[in-house]
């Protein structure tokens, strides 16, 4: 007896998979619900187990008149099965329409935390919501229906603590589907940067870029605090700690890219040479969008006429909120003002520097009647600076050249770059730069509007800061981690090249791939009218390689490998004003777990699956009291 006890089949112990072909040899589908058993599209009777002895016989004993009228393989055949499902699909969405109504003002509700911790919400707020929405509808209401809608919509429980557990709720799902996604991923990338938060801890952020199966993605993997010190060593130690605590591998990460802090790529205990310890296949690369901001760093007299510049702004706009005020009524006064202030610089703003001084010569005419009206002796020395012709033709180039380099910063930034396209425009800009350079030297001043209008006065210092410029750019484009004619490669893959050479540039960044296999997929690739057709009618790059044949899989793989790699911290910087928005001054006791959820929906592209967590017990579907 107990020997049969213990040789007893358990059907779910089994872990039966449902199997896709199963649609078109039996006309069965498996329902996204959960605990979903396979479903007959013919007659829609459900069978107990998902095997394929079952589903077959089921099939052939009752519907053998559907397999003579609709042979297999045939187009009448699909097209009847495609059919039948979306029967199926309609029927089903309004069966499951059926919710209990705690059910319905449970997903209302979770619907609504959603679009709170979108937008960067309090939880509190979510209260006001069901007030506004109840007020607008008792102002609507032209009949007695409208008065069970405005019950139902009372019963929606928004509290705020009902609002942080939707929040956590949407927040799970959202993680849930990135780890599963980074799971069944061959490789993803990791964008690393800190940040403080309002109340002064050190917030890491760490997002993935992966491909899900049908496009390229980028998603927060986890904001982790750093509550004391944040070295290189503390960074790697939490780092791990999340891949432990979400089973993920170092293994399968590419690239990790930071914003060069030391703490990040220090020689021997930053982040990136302690990864490099566990996982030698990974590469580092410094943030692109901070190297080109780094290429422009001021010195010298350039650095000396920068600083007198914001001192002057300081003085019109910081010395005292009634100066500030006069200033702007100043401008409002004027005709020719074609701004109403002047900004502010700041370093760690991108394009603050650039748009400082394009203001600044915008409203130099204001600047100076404002400080000739003041019986300052700061504002009689300012003056005397913009006096200066030599130092206003200095000025004058500056707005210029970093116009132009807020035009870059500006190609540079957004989601969803890819490490091709950044260098893309980054070598555009360095033979950009020539032309500036010769334009300048020979005094065309084609590309130098301010300069031209303004000054018009040209200095050595000018050429030799723009061929600096260059110089930096260039060596700066050396070593991106990928070789550049790896990164060229997948930019324009029909460029005829040796496969020789480049397949052994290909198997230093990607030791796994089969050289051989490469080299002779290559000569077909760079050879098939097809291949050349889909390229010149493809969207994007990466609609490009994502519909590529799986005839050419090694290519595909080299060029998936690159595609998923972040080419900057632009996620994290973004993520880090969403932070700042969702944590603010008012709300500095939200809790890192909170923050997290919050930050989370507010950047993610996923869509959870909001039905699924309705019908979760965890949620407790209840009306509001």
């Amino acid at each position: 007896m107990s020997l049969s006890k213990s040789l007893k089949r358990k059907v779910d112990d089994e872990n039966r998979v449902f199997r896709e072909e199963w649609k078109e040899s039996f006309a069965f589908v498996l329902p996204d619900f959960k605990n979903a058993k396979p479903v007959c599209l013919i007659c829609k009777e459900v069978v107990a187990v998902c095997k394929e002895y079952n589903i077959r016989r089921h099939h052939e004993t009752k519907h053998g008149s559907f397999k003579v009228a609709y042979p297999l393989q045939t187009e009448a055949r699909k097209r009847k099965i495609e059919a039948l499902a979306q029967g199926y699909a309609q029927g089903s969405r309004i069966l499951l329409r059926g919710f209990t109504s705690q059910q319905k003002a449970t997903s209302a509700s979770l619907k609504a935390s959603w679009l709170l911790a979108k937008n960067n919400k309090p939880f509190t707020d979510a209260e006001l919501f069901k007030e506004v929405m109840v007020a607008v509808l008792e102002e609507l209401a032209v009949d007695k229906s409208m008065d069970g809608i405005i019950a139902s919509v009372k019963q929606v429980p928004l509290s705020a603590r009902s609002a942080t557990r939707r929040i956590e709720a949407l927040s799970d799902a959202v993680q849930g589907v990135v780890i599963s996604d980074l799971n069944k991923a061959n490789y993803f990338s990791l964008a690393v940067d800190e940040s403080t938060d309002n109340t002064d801890v050190a917030q890491m952020c760490v997002f993935v870029r992966y491909f899900d199966g049908k496009q390229f993605r980028e998603d927060l993997l986890s904001l982790i605090p750093l509550e004391g010190n944040t070295t290189g060593d503390i960074i790697f130690t939490e780092l791990s700690k999340v891949f432990e605590r979400l089973s993920l591998s170092f293994e399968k990460v590419n690239l990790l890219v930071t914003d060069g802090a030391p703490a990040m790529v220090g020689k021997h205990r930053g982040l990136v040479s302690r990864l490099k310890e566990i996982a030698p296949q990974m590469h580092g690369l410094h943030c692109l969008i901070h190297q080109s901001v780094l290429c422009a760093k001021l010195s010298g007299e350039l650095k000396v006429v920068m600083d007198k510049v914001m001192r002057v702004i300081n003085f019109v706009r910081g010395t005292s909120s009634t100066q500030h005020r006069l200033f702007r009524q100043l401008v409002a006064d004027s005709e020719e003002a074609t701004h109403d202030d002047l900004l502010l610089h700041n370093d760690v703003r991108w394009l603050s520097k650039g748009k400082a001084l394009e203001r600044f010569c915008a409203l130099l005419g204001e600047v100076k009647a404002f400080l000739i009206s003041s019986k300052s002796k700061a504002a009689a020395d300012h003056l005397a600076f913009l006096e200066d012709e030599k130092f206003m033709s200095n000025v004058a180039f500056l707005a210029d050249i970093f116009g132009h380099l807020n035009n870059l910063n500006m190609q540079l930034q957004g989601k969803d770059k890819t490490i091709v396209d950044m260098v893309e425009k980054l070598q555009a800009f360095t033979v950009k730069l020539g032309l500036l350079e010769t334009d300048i030297s020979t005094g065309r001043l084609l590309h130098f509007s301010t300069l031209k209008t303004q000054a018009r006065r040209v200095t050595g210092l000018m050429v030799d800061f723009i061929k600096q410029l260059r110089a930096n750019f260039s060596s700066r484009l050396e070593d991106f981690s990928v070789p550049n004619e790896v990164i060229a490669f997948v930019r324009d893959p029909l460029t005829t090249r040796s496969s020789g050479e480049l397949s052994t540039l290909v198997k230093t960044i990607v030791p796994s791939l089969d050289e051989a296999k490469f080299e002779m997929e290559l000569i077909d690739f760079q050879t098939t009218s097809l291949i050349k057709d889909a390229f010149r009618s493809a969207e994007s790059l990466s609609a490009f390689w994502v519909a590529c044949s799986e005839e050419y899989s090694t290519i595909k793989h080299l060029a998936f490998y690159v595609l998923t790699m972040f080419p900057s911290t632009y996620t994290c910087e973004s993520a880090f004003s969403s932070m700042n928005a969702i944590k603010t001054y008012e709300r500095n006791r939200l809790t890192h777990k909170n923050l997290e959820n919050c930050l989370r929906i507010s950047v993610t592209t996923v869509t959870p699956d909001i039905r699924s967590i309705v019908t979760n017990a965890r949620q407790g579907c209840q009306f509001s009291h």
